[in-house]
């Protein structure tokens, strides 16, 4: 017997390379003759470097950056060193996680240390670029990035723009004859999994703003600097992205990506996946095990466990989902491709408590789960 385990990480819990160590450990102890196979799975978001890292033996490599906020913070990013192919996860350099709920400044954070991580890339030698961008603290239309790989912003004085998305409402001039020439030599995915313009009702501002502090003024505000960030880039490049979707990701990373590095766009999942084999490993499978913290209706848009489903469906293997909760509207889930879902507590208990306890609920429940498959197939 095949079982597959492909979990997302559980966060602020365990790493996705944990969650299916510990689920592993679960189906070991009721199924010892099984054949397990681990392929840490993420969809864009934070823990994606490290889940492509760990399923393909990867390395990870530490650079020290400017955080969103010009703080110098110790950043991850991955190298597959055979496809000579880095992985850059936004969220390490440009990332909520780095700063306090009361530090979120969506005016002033920017995505510089994420165009330091992938500088670092391209001395390394780098033909491939996996750019992750969920999780990111910014809204700065990826300007940072493009600073931190030689482009040049300018207010009508001539003197330098200040970093963060607001300033570009004093944007008078671009200069990107210092752009780092070996961008133009460099494959670029963006591993996304929202489909939004950069500006409008429905943009990165609107979108996304509020979450990374901004103020309702403040979301207006930074509307109409990205949309004038767009006029001007528009103007140099002889070409207008700010509609494509997914410009809008990342509080316009996706539109630098796009609009200065040629970046094709595609599903976190479907890249991670790809990466880590997904397709060979649950061909001959008789069992997929997937999971993540939060499993509810939210998780048809893209994330882990539907991917997951999505793969195991082509070839008829049937998928359970081990999640910290069970939200509203999981069972929607049901129709594609998810046989059973289950939260891993075992009674009342506090976040901070699942938290600590989750590789041995994991364990225990990956046990119950193997249990009831092996009644099964005895019955049969």
């Amino acid at each position: 017997m095949k079982i597959v385990i492909a979990p997302d990480s559980f966060k602020d819990s365990l790493s996705a390379e944990g969650v299916a160590a510990a689920i592993a450990l679960g189906l070991a102890d009721a199924l010892p003759q099984a054949q397990l196979v681990c392929c840490p799975m993420a969809d864009g978001g934070e823990g994606t470097m490290e889940a492509i890292v760990a399923a393909c033996a990867g390395e990870q490599r530490s650079l020290p950056v400017s955080g969103p906020l010009g703080v110098t913070t110790q950043a991850q990013w991955g190298w597959l060193a055979e496809s000579r192919t880095a992985i850059i996860e936004m969220a390490q350099a440009s990332g909520l996680q780095l700063l306090t709920l009361e530090q979120r400044d969506a005016c002033r954070s920017s995505t510089h240390g994420t165009g330091q991580l992938i500088s670092a890339a391209l001395d390394a030698g780098a033909q491939r670029i996996i750019l992750a961008i969920g999780g990111s603290a910014t809204n700065d239309g990826g300007s940072g990035m493009l600073r931190a790989l030689g482009l040049q912003l300018f207010d009508a004085q001539g003197a330098a723009l200040p970093e963060g998305g607001l300033a570009l409402a004093k944007l008078a001039r671009i200069d990107a004859s210092g752009l780092d020439p070996r961008l133009a030599q460099v494959s670029v995915e963006v591993a996304a999994d929202v489909d939004n313009p950069l500006c409008g009702s429905n943009g990165a501002s609107a979108i996304f703003g509020p979450q990374k502090g901004a103020t309702p003024e403040q979301v207006k505000l930074l509307d109409k600097a990205l949309e004038h960030f767009a006029d001007h880039c528009a103007e140099l490049l002889g070409d207008d992205v700010r509609a494509f979707p997914g410009c809008g990701a990342a509080g316009g990373m996706g539109f630098a990506a796009k609009a200065f590095l040629a970046a094709r766009f595609r599903p976190g999942i479907e890249v991670v996946a790809e990466l880590a084999g997904l397709e060979d490993a649950v061909r001959d499978a008789d069992l997929v095990i997937t999971g993540e913290g939060r499993f509810d209706a939210q998780t048809l848009r893209g994330k882990t466990p539907f991917g997951v489903a999505r793969v195991a469906q082509r070839h008829g293997v049937p998928v359970i989902v081990i999640a910290g909760t069970l939200g509203e509207g999981y069972e929607a889930l049901y129709a594609h491709g998810i046989d059973a879902a289950f939260a891993v507590t075992s009674g009342p208990m506090s976040l901070q408590q699942a938290c600590a306890q989750a590789p041995a609920l994991l364990r225990a429940r990956a046990r119950d789960i193997a249990g009831v498959w092996r009644t099964a197939l005895a019955s049969r």
